[in-house]
């Protein structure tokens, strides 16, 4: 079990236990838009749609997973939550979803599985949750571009190396950079990930930053703290 300041995540049933990647996406999602209706594509224990309710005023936050156990479990964890009658999660594939899609959302997240077939193991349910066969990059920009509202936010985390074949993808779907940040463990280590929230719209000049989550072993960063004060029992 995973205790945050207002909501806790059980964990027992899912293969992909709560990261760092989830938190970060969770927290620094921008939500300037006021989001009405979210959907967390993918959603495993549920951890970035509850921060998404906490964060936000939505009615309607709809999560995805095709998981069986991880469904019931993301199901259970927001039916324990504070905001219960905002969180509904369907158990499908992204593939079915997009099949007949009934609304349009404001949001739109995604942890994504991404890991290519060099790091499968011998644990099935951990891989669906981690590969990308289980959802290409292609598949997920493809169903943002058809779901999202005309002034909807899409943000993601992705490998840093995947960040340019991520935005060339997007770009063809008409899917433009609103916001990059690039997340590294320590000042010294090499960018590991990619935040990146799109628009429909243009944006000239989008802001590019970068985030160091520690300095050294548990000495988070002060900007790391800034991120994730609201939702770590420890910050």
């Amino acid at each position: 079990m995973f205790s945050f300041k207002k909501f806790v995540i059980k964990q027992e049933r899912t293969a992909m236990k709560i990261g760092t990647d989830g938190v970060l996406l969770g927290a620094w999602t921008p939500i300037e838009n006021n989001p009405f209706s979210i959907l967390d594509i993918g959603t495993g224990t549920g951890i970035i749609a509850l921060m998404l309710a906490q964060r936000s005023r939505a009615q309607q936050i709809d999560a995805l997973e095709i998981d069986e156990d991880a469904y019931e479990q993301a199901t259970d964890n927001f039916e324990n939550s504070p905001w219960n009658d905002r969180l509904f999660c369907f158990h499908a594939g992204l593939d079915e979803f997009v099949e007949e899609p009934e609304d349009e959302y404001d949001l739109i997240v995604s942890n994504p599985p991404f890991y290519t077939e060099d790091y499968k193991s011998d644990n099935d349910q951990r891989d669906l949750a981690r590969f990308q066969d289980a959802m290409p990059f292609e598949d997920l920009i493809e169903a943002a571009a058809l779901l999202l509202s005309v002034n909807g936010i899409f943000s993601v985390i992705i490998p840093f190396k995947e960040e340019a074949t991520f935005l060339a993808l997007a770009n063809e779907y008409e899917l433009f950079p609103l916001k990059i940040t690039r997340v590294k463990g320590t000042p010294t280590s090499e960018i590991k990930r990619s935040l990146l929230a799109f628009s429909r719209n243009e944006t000239p000049n989008f802001p590019i930053d970068e985030l160091i989550i520690e300095t050294a072993r548990h000495i988070y960063t002060p900007e790391y703290v800034a991120l994730t004060k609201d939702f770590y029992l420890k910050m």
